[in-house]
C-alpha cells in the first residue's frame, strides 16, 4: 500500500500538477493527497487491534480503514473533477472548500468516542452533500432529489436524537465506551430500533432506499464518488459502533424480518438494475444490492459477518467510486447517461474499456478481489444463520454477474454516435483514476489481517 501510495503521488505530479491553472485546486487536491498517504500509517500500528482513546477520539481498526477509505476517496474525487468545466463553473474555491469540510467531518465521525458528536457529524456531512448536489448538479431535477434526500436522512435520525436523549437522562454520559458498564437491557428498553432506524436508512435498507438514485443520478461526478464511496458507509459504521457498546443482540423476529427484507431487497434490486437505461441509475441500485449484504452480515451476529462488513464496505466504497467517475467520463463525452446513447466507447478509447472492464469484473466479486473475499464470508455468516437465506444469495449473485456485464457491453460496445468519433478524448486522467480505484480493491488481499483486527 506504500508503494501505491508513492505512485499516486508520482503519477499525480506528471497527470495533474503539469497543467493545473488553478492553485485552490491544487492546493486542495495535494492536501487531500498528502493527509491520504499519511493515513495508511495507521494500519500498521502495533495497538491497531486495541481501542487507542483520548478525550474525544477513538480509534480501532474499523475507525482507522475507513479514515483511510475517505481520504483516498476524496483524493480521487478531485483527480477526476480536474477538467470539468461544469463543476468549475460555481466557484473552484466553494467547491475545494465543501470538499475539505466534509472530509473533516467524516473523519470527526469515524474517530468520535462520544455519542453526541458522532451523532452531530452524522447529521452534518448532509449539509455540504446537498450543496453540492444544489451547486454542482447537472439537471433542475436535483431539487426534488436533494428533497427525498434531506426527508428521509433527516426523519430517521429525528428517533435517533430522542434515543440519545433518553441515554444521556437515563445514564448520564455520552461515551462510547462507558456504554456497557451505565447502561442495561432495562434502560434500553424498546429502543432498538429507534438507534438502528437511521443508521437502515443512510446503509440504505431495501426499502428506505428511494432517495439514493435520485441523489446519484443529479449529483456531480465528485458528490455520487464521495455519496457512494464513503457516506454510505456511515450507516454500517454506525451498527458496528453503537450495537455492542449499547448490548443490541441482533436477536428475535424482528431481526429476522429485516433480514429477509434485506435479502429480498437485495434480489429485487438486482432485477431492476438490468432495467434500468441510466448509466448512474444502475450502479446506484447495484449499491442497494451491495449493502443489503453488509446488513445481512451485520445482523447474522457472528465474527465472519462482521469482519465481511467491513471488507465489503471498503471494496464498495473503491469499486462503485471508480464507476461512478467512469460514468462521469462517458456523460461529458457522450452528453447523456442514457445506455443507448453511450454506446461504441471501445472504438473510441480502447484502453478505457480496459478499466471499464476491470472495475466491472470487481463488482460482480471477481479474484482476487477484496469483494470476492468478504462475499465469501457474508454468505457463510447468513447462512449459517438460516439455511433459507442460499437461495436469495445465489440470486443476488448471479444477478450481480449479469447486471456487471449488461453495464459493460452496453457502454463499450456497439456503434459509436457520430459526434463521438471528432472528439480528442485525453484518457491519461481517467487511467490513472481507475488505476487508483482497481488497485487497492485487489491488493488489499493481502492486508486481510490489517483490516479485521479490531472487528
Amino acid at each position: 500500500m506504500f508503494g501505491l501510495g508513492g505512485a499516486f503521488f508520482s503519477m499525480n505530479t506528471v497527470g495533474v500538477s503539469s497543467d493545473c491553472k488553478d492553485k485552490q485546486y491544487f492546493i486542495g487536491f495535494w492536501l487531500c493527497g498528502i493527509f491520504s498517504f499519511c493515513s495508511l500509517f495507521l494500519l500498521h500500528q502495533p495497538t491497531l487491534s486495541m481501542c487507542s482513546v483520548s478525550d474525544w477520539a477513538l480509534m480501532d481498526s474499523v475507525s482507522a480503514c475507513l479514515v483511510i477509505l475517505t481520504m483516498w476517496i476524496v483524493s480521487l474525487c478531485f483527480l477526476a473533477s480536474h477538467g470539468d468545466s461544469v463543476s468549475w463553473s460555481t466557484g473552484t474555491f466553494s467547491f475545494v472548500s465543501l470538499m475539505l469540510f466534509m472530509v473533516g467531518v467524516l473523519v470527526v465521525a469515524f474517530s468520535s468516542s462520544f455519542f453526541s458528536l458522532f451523532y452531530i457529524c452524522f447529521e452534518l456531512v448532509l449539509l455540504p452533500m446537498l450543496y453540492l448536489i444544489l451547486g454542482w448538479g447537472y439537471q433542475p431535477e436535483r431539487l426534488q432529489a436533494t428533497m427525498y434526500m434531506m426527508l428521509y436522512t433527516v426523519g430517521a435520525s429525528l428517533p435517533l436524537l430522542s434515543g440519545l436523549i433518553y441515554i444521556y437522562s437515563s445514564s448520564g454520559s455520552l461515551y462510547f465506551l462507558l456504554f456497557p458498564v451505565i447502561i442495561n437491557s432495562e434502560v434500553l428498553g424498546g429502543w432498538e430500533m429507534i438507534f438502528l432506524l437511521a443508521f437502515l436508512v443512510k446503509l440504505p435498507m431495501f426499502g428506505f432506499h428511494l432517495w439514493l438514485p435520485k441523489a446519484h443520478v443529479e449529483a456531480p461526478v465528485a458528490g455520487s464518488m464521495i455519496l457512494a464511496g464513503v457516506l454510505l458507509k456511515l450507516g454500517g459504521y454506525g451498527i458496528i459502533r453503537v450495537s455492542p457498546y449499547l448490548g443490541i443482540t441482533f436477536s428475535g423476529l424482528l431481526y429476522e424480518i429485516i433480514m429477509s427484507v434485506s435479502l429480498v431487497g437485495g434480489v429485487l434490486t438486482s432485477f431492476i438494475c438490468l432495467r434500468q437505461y441510466d448509466i448512474k441509475a444502475l450502479v446506484a441500485y447495484s449499491s442497494v444490492g451491495h449493502m443489503s449484504l453488509v446488513l445481512g452480515g451485520l445482523l447474522s451476529n457472528s465474527s465472519w459477518g462482521w469482519q465481511g462488513a467491513l471488507m465489503m464496505m471498503i471494496a464498495h466504497g473503491l469499486c462503485s467510486s471508480g464507476l461512478f467517475a467512469f460514468c462521469g467520463y462517458s456523460y461529458k463525452w457522450a452528453g447523456s447517461r442514457s445506455l443507448i446513447l453511450c454506446k461504441g466507447m471501445m472504438s473510441v478509447a480502447p484502453i478505457m474499456s480496459l478499466w471499464w472492464f476491470l472495475l466491472s469484473v470487481v463488482n460482480m466479486a471477481a479474484p482476487p478481489s477484496l469483494n470476492l473475499v468478504s462475499e465469501v464470508m457474508l454468505i457463510s455468516s447468513i447462512v449459517f444463520f438460516s439455511y433459507w437465506s442460499i437461495i436469495p444469495l445465489f440470486i443476488m449473485g448471479f444477478m450481480a454477474a449479469v447486471y456487471s456485464l449488461y453495464l459493460f457491453t452496453s457502454s463499450q460496445h456497439g456503434s459509436c454516435p457520430l459526434h463521438l468519433k471528432s472528439q480528442d478524448i485525453d484518457v491519461l486522467i481517467p487511467c490513472l483514476v481507475g488505476f487508483l480505484h482497481w488497485a487497492p480493491v485487489n491488493l488489499l488481499v493481502l492486508m486481510i489481517d490489517d483490516l479485521w483486527g479490531g472487528v
